[in-house]
């Protein structure tokens, strides 16, 4: 059986090719793929080869193909049905950190099942999810904090809205562009720079976003860096303030669980928990551009650019044989 997947083959180009699927090996499940979501932050520095050279071994993903910077078949957020595995899951839909493919083969022991109530394409954010879990446990926040998000990407919304469920959490984003304000009350979280916050979540991979947390942190406040810049060089200011504040600036990655959690939760447990806090029907809404696998190569690369509105795309693949 054969399959096709997406590679990124130079910068700013993607193609189709295709796969031969082997005979399916014991413990291994074949899988057939219904959504997959595109990490825009991550995927857009793939796209135009911006992985440092130094992090091309760290940021190989599973079931990756190729090497950085081209040609690379990349992606983590596969979510498909079970066509043939061990009966306990045969037929289930599933997660998988795979990337965007019609049909996959992998280890029974990598796919986390979808619950109920969570739709295909919403589960496409569990990756996203993951990260947001991760980076609230980074920051150490609590009831009653003052917690500011900027700004609003999907992992900058996730951790929002999960941020919002504590209970007395002032939270608010921040975001120049206006229309996420609507996404922002839909998630319950206030729109517009809040001053004196305990917890600043920084996610938008600028250095612009990161002096306004900065300047929207309070005194021995915490700003978690949720972006990744690649290759790219950020300037910040730390003079001023930033020492008298006594600020901590510190760094989330969802390689690793975060410390305080590590002990007792494998990432087994957590990619769980963050699939279970996908039953939140407001979170439809950032799955706001669905396109299909035929249309991808053309669109992801305007879909990817660094002034494309929107959230993250996720890709629709074709129905059975």
């Amino acid at each position: 059986m054969t399959a096709s997947a997406l590679w990124y083959v130079a910068p700013g180009q993607v193609a189709v090719r295709q796969v031969e699927l082997p005979v399916l090996s014991p413990g291994f499940a074949r899988i057939r793929t219904l959504f997959s979501g595109v990490s825009r932050g991550t995927e857009r520095l793939v796209l135009t080869g911006h992985i440092p050279q130094s992090e091309h071994a760290r940021m190989r993903a599973p079931f990756q193909e190729g090497d950085f910077p081209f040609p690379v078949k990349y992606g983590y957020c596969a979510v498909g049905t079970v066509e043939t595995g061990p009966d306990p899951i045969q037929g289930q839909t599933v997660f998988c950190l795979h990337p965007h493919q019609t049909r996959f083969d992998a280890p029974a022991s990598m796919l986390s099942q979808v619950p109920d109530g969570v739709p295909p394409a919403r589960a496409t954010l569990a990756a996203n999810m993951e990260t947001a879990l991760n980076a609230l446990w980074d920051s150490g926040a609590g009831p009653a904090d003052r917690i500011a998000v900027i700004v609003g990407g999907v992992v900058g919304l996730l951790t929002g809205a999960l941020a919002a469920r504590l209970p007395g959490a002032q939270v608010s984003l921040f975001d120049t562009d206006p229309t996420r304000g609507v996404l922002a009350k839909h998630l319950g979280l206030a729109f517009g720079l809040q001053p004196d916050c305990d917890i600043v979540i920084h996610a938008s991979a600028t250095g612009d976003g990161l002096r306004t947390a900065l300047d929207c942190a309070g005194t021995e406040a915490t700003i978690v860096e949720l972006s990744w810049y690649g290759d790219q060089p950020v300037t910040i200011p730390l003079g001023g303030a930033f020492h008298s504040r006594r600020l901590r600036v510190i760094g989330s990655q969802v390689g690793m669980v975060a410390p305080s959690r590590r002990p007792r939760w494998p990432h087994g447990r957590r990619m769980a928990a963050a699939l279970d806090l996908l039953r939140d029907d407001r979170l439809d809404a950032l799955v706001d551009r669905t396109i299909d696998f035929a249309e991808a190569p053309a669109l992801l690369p305007d879909l990817l650019a660094d002034a494309a509105l929107g959230l993250a795309p996720v890709i629709r693949y074709p129905p059975a044989d």
